[in-house]
């Protein structure tokens, strides 16, 4: 019986970062002698248990055959006799089919460190086309190693793309699919992860409200970028880098849909996008079950990232109206939320990365005056019932224009 050091822990050591999570592998051992130890079993595909300690994961080796279609089709084999090289072949990728011993000496079949090195992302073996979701996880490791200039070896690239082709992505789950999307979201270069699903055809089958926008046109004064799926991934490059916020980064991602339903003959301008986008954007969270807070505040910003565009030029009442539209009298935190995306969205545009803009502090310092004004001064000069909202609009109005004058 021999432990292991397995997968994500080994790459991340070697690249000089402090592994999240460390599994291990056990070879020549049987769930009996596990127990035997002091192991507890988790889970019912194969065994898999925790340590009586420090709780890490501790797998049988084992080897896998696929029995149908997606992710849960796979047959698992765990005995003595599956050696260590059987059990990291069925891995992902070279850089995860790495193991370490007791002794800190590193067993690389596959060659593994060689690609880590070079910054290739490879798969293992033809096995990878067996399970979808390898598609989205290896657009995400593109996403994570991006700061390390990690690129798709061209023969995975073209693996991904067969996969596509035959229908194997088609099997996605949307809870896996939207789980693989959240952690694509918190990595640094979150643009990565659907440029790749773009580029290998996976983007057309699980998000195609996002697939739609590449090849729209936009005016050009505008948008040097001109294409409007390659203004999306810059927004969401610039939304990364502005705020930690998930919901802020889904929100940029998805805020132009509209503009994929834009007739041909109106191109390139695309009149009214925002109001065809919330339903593009309600229809994707819908199919994928994204969390209601996610989607609250993508819409929000689908609706109205056009007037935080205009903010200079709004009247006082319309300003109010925005205030009120995205609530945020009673969900203030919304106002941080709303302003780094729509920024990302002005900052999402070729030679326009580094500007200063005013629409964030203006729209600040109109909610701020908003603010100052409560209904309690209202009642107590003696309005009430629907009087009260009417006149505390009224109040808000004016300190709104008061302030922006100022």
């Amino acid at each position: 019986m021999k432990t292991y050091l397995v997968g994500g822990a080994v790459r991340d050591k070697l690249l000089g970062v402090e592994p999240k999570d460390r599994d291990w592998v056990v070879v020549g051992a049987t769930p009996e002698e596990m127990l035997k130890q002091g192991f507890s079993p988790v889970g019912s595909d194969f065994p898999v248990f925790l340590h009586p300690q420090s709780k890490e994961e501790y797998a049988l080796a084992r080897t896998e055959r696929k029995s149908g279609h997606g992710y849960h089709g796979f047959e698992f084999h765990a005995d003595p006799s599956v050696t260590l090289e059987e059990d990291l072949i069925r891995r992902d990728l070279t850089i995860n089919a790495m193991a370490e011993d007791d002794s800190g000496t590193i067993i690389d079949p596959f060659n593994g460190q060689e690609d880590l090195a070079n910054g290739k992302l490879r798969h293992v073996s033809d096995a990878f086309k067996e399970d979808p979701v390898r598609v989205l996880r290896i657009a995400r490791y593109a996403a994570r190693f991006n700061r390390w200039g990690f690129h798709i070896a061209h023969e995975t690239h073209n693996l991904m793309q067969a996969m596509v082709a035959e229908g194997e992505v088609d099997h996605l789950v949307p809870e896996r699919v939207w789980q693989e999307t959240v952690r694509a979201l918190e990595e640094d270069a979150p643009q990565r992860f659907f440029d790749v699903l773009h580029r290998c055809g996976a983007l057309k089958v699980i998000f195609p409200e996002i697939e739609a926008l590449f090849g729209v046109p936009q005016p050009i004064h505008h948008h040097p970028e001109e294409d409007t799926g390659v203004h999306v991934m810059m927004v969401l490059e610039q939304a990364a880098r502005l705020s930690d916020d998930l919901k802020v980064r889904f929100a940029a991602l998805v805020h132009d849909l509209g503009k994929g339903t834009t007739p041909e003959s109106e191109w390139p301008r695309h009149i009214a996008h925002e109001d065809r986008g919330v339903m593009l954007v309600e229809q994707l969270c819908e199919r994928l079950r994204v969390p209601k807070d996610f989607r609250d505040l993508a819409v929000l910003v689908t609706r109205y990232h056009g007037l935080y565009h205009r903010a200079a030029e709004l009247k006082p009442n319309t300003m109010l109206k925005l205030l009120q539209n995205l609530d945020l009298f009673r969900r203030p935190e919304r106002l941080e939320q709303f302003l780094s995306a729509c920024e990302a969205d002005s900052r999402g545009r070729t030679g326009f990365e580094s500007l200063e803009y005013e629409q964030p502090d203006i729209i600040r310092n109109a909610f701020k005056a908003a603010s100052a004004v409560d209904s309690k001064a209202v009642i107590a000069d003696g309005f009430s019932g629907k009087e009260i909202g009417i006149e505390l609009s009224r109040r808000r109005s004016i300190a709104i224009s008061d302030r922006l004058k100022g």
